[in-house]
């Protein structure tokens, strides 16, 4: 009888997740960023298994520190989207982060006024959105209508992870936040193109989490 195992594969997560970010450190070029910001991009790039993306990583320029100091202060986790509020590794958090997608006066406000429920689920925001760290890994409905709320002059949150995936508004929606990141006054860390999603937006949010506990690859 042969005895020997089928497949040769590491079993220890430790090891797994070491060998992972050192071949992200040896296929990525990460000089342009400072060591919170690699964190980040490493956890984007380990998501996907996409190296390329590191060049399409932007970060405004104190996303990092703003959005540390707001998850140290427990701040409220606004998601918009299920998956990316499970995404989001809860032992290193207080309290649940909040997605208003599935809450009853979203889909009433959706189909009264014919828009997505995404952008109906902003209406309840507005008082979370104060300091609070916002993560957009699917609707980029929901990144314009954040971006409206807050020209008309809606709180400001401490950062916004804004990485919707897709073929129709995932890019522009992407493009919309990082051109208007400095005339409205917000931090935010993108990865503009069509890539994203809610693997990529929750991974960014506990890069941060991780950095804040002095876990770095």
């Amino acid at each position: 009888m042969n005895t020997k195992p089928p497949f040769n594969y590491i079993h220890d997560p430790a090891l797994i997740e070491q060998e992972s970010f050192k071949q992200i450190r040896q296929l990525t070029d990460l000089n342009s960023f400072d060591p919170e910001q690699q964190q980040v991009v490493m956890r984007i790039v380990h998501s996907l298994g996409l190296p390329h993306l590191a060049a399409q990583v932007v970060f405004s320029d104190n996303a990092c520190q703003s959005g540390m100091k707001a998850l140290a202060n427990n701040a409220n986790i606004l998601c918009d989207v299920e998956m990316v509020k499970q995404g989001i590794t809860k032992r290193m958090i207080e309290h649940e982060p909040l997605c208003y997608l599935n809450h009853e006066q979203t889909a009433q406000l959706a189909k009264k006024e014919g828009i997505t429920r995404s952008m109906a689920a902003l209406s309840l925001w507005q008082e979370k959105l104060d300091n609070a760290i916002v993560v957009i890994g699917n609707a980029p409905t929901a990144l314009f209508r954040l971006l409206e709320l807050l020209d008309q002059g809606a709180p400001k949150p401490a950062l916004i992870i804004g990485m919707p995936v897709g073929f129709v508004g995932a890019a522009e929606s992407k493009q919309a936040l990082w051109d208007a990141h400095k005339t409205l006054g917000f931090e935010c860390i993108s990865l503009l193109g069509r890539e994203g999603g809610s693997a990529v937006s929750s991974a960014s949010c506990n890069a941060l989490l991780r950095c804040n506990r002095g876990e770095y690859y």
